[in-house]
């Protein structure tokens, strides 16, 4: 592995799934590839579980890692070009990330959308600017239209739960439905759109996205997926329900108004097939789930997010064991 900034930089996810689950069966058995190697994390946003499971993952390799806040840890930095900088930044972009991808021998970055312009948001123009600077391999902590590590994770997690064996793969599809669900805030599109293309190539699962009119996706990473507008039908029969909040994308980062109540209640996980309930965190109560749902066995948000280290080792493991 090169790289790793979505889906379509694993060769084959089934044994990129199958090393994750060995990893995670032995997190300290693999030390000799982190050995005195560095990985690199840098934050242009917050971050809780991204930032500490990825910190965790490179110390389960033996590896050393640093992380920097930009803007907060650093001076702050110019992103344009031909800017003449006679304002507040104090350090161009360009030298930054040189700097500092000559400091690691991985570089871990997270953006954020601005959602204003969709054009510029899913051009990755801010990522793109950070991979293309950077002299070594690139790995996303999330960018603005994606979140592969959080869907590894949750792939890894489902996984888990139905006995996932590579050599004998489920005889009948695992129903997986992705719900929107309410929130104050508007946000970004990334961690639905990373769970949709990612779980439209899982060849033994039945992927269902379940939303509001004018909640559609940017199809390219929708394509295979059952789109039903109808919450309460899609979740008949689930196997898993992974609920997410985004804004339009048509029209970009609005919040439409809905008269339907599409937070998932325990009323609605009982049509399931004894479903499990997932969400990437962190997650508003009693307004995306209720309380009763989030603190039941029916949830497993605390083993998702546990996997979340896995999902960084193994990634980081990938990459390294490529290095010279």
């Amino acid at each position: 592995m090169k790289q790793f900034i979505s889906v379509n930089d694993v060769e084959n996810i089934d044994q990129l799934l199958e090393k994750a689950l060995e990893i995670k069966a032995d997190p300290f058995g693999q030390q000799a590839v982190g050995k005195n190697k560095t990985i690199g994390l840098i934050f242009f946003n917050p971050s809780l579980r991204t930032r500490l499971s990825s910190i965790k993952a490179a110390y389960n390799l033996g590896a050393n890692a640093w992380v920097l806040n930009a803007g907060a840890d650093s001076w702050t930095l110019e992103m344009g070009d031909g800017t003449v900088m006679n304002g507040d930044t104090q350090e161009h972009i360009k030298e930054a990330i040189q700097v500092m991808s000559a400091y690691c021998d991985v570089l871990g970055v997270r953006t954020f959308p601005k959602l204003e312009q969709k054009e510029e948001d899913y051009s990755e123009a801010m990522f793109n600017k950070v991979k293309d600077l950077s002299s070594v391999p690139v790995v996303s902590l999330e960018s603005a239209t994606l979140h592969p590590l959080q869907s590894f994770a949750d792939l890894i997690t489902i996984a888990e739960k139905i006995n996932y064996n590579p050599a004998n793969p489920p005889k009948e599809k695992v129903k997986v439905v992705m719900t929107w669900a309410p929130h104050p805030r508007r946000l970004p599109q990334a961690v639905p759109n990373s769970f949709a293309e990612w779980f439209t190539k899982v060849d033994w699962v039945d992927f269902t996205i379940a939303q509001p009119k004018g909640y559609e996706l940017d199809a390219k990473f929708t394509h295979g997926a059952n789109i039903v507008y109808d919450q309460e039908e899609a979740l008949k029969g689930a196997d898993f329900v992974y609920a997410k909040n985004w804004s339009s994308y048509e029209d970009y980062g609005a919040i439409i108004p809905q008269e339907k109540d599409w937070q998932v209640t325990i009323d609605k996980m009982k049509l399931t097939n004894d479903g499990k309930f997932m969400h990437c965190l962190p997650v508003r109560r009693n307004v995306v789930v209720a309380d009763e749902v989030l603190d039941s066995s029916y949830s497993i948000v605390i083993e998702e997010a546990t996997n979340r280290i896995y999902s960084a080792q193994t990634v980081f493991h990938e990459i390294l064991k490529g290095l010279k």
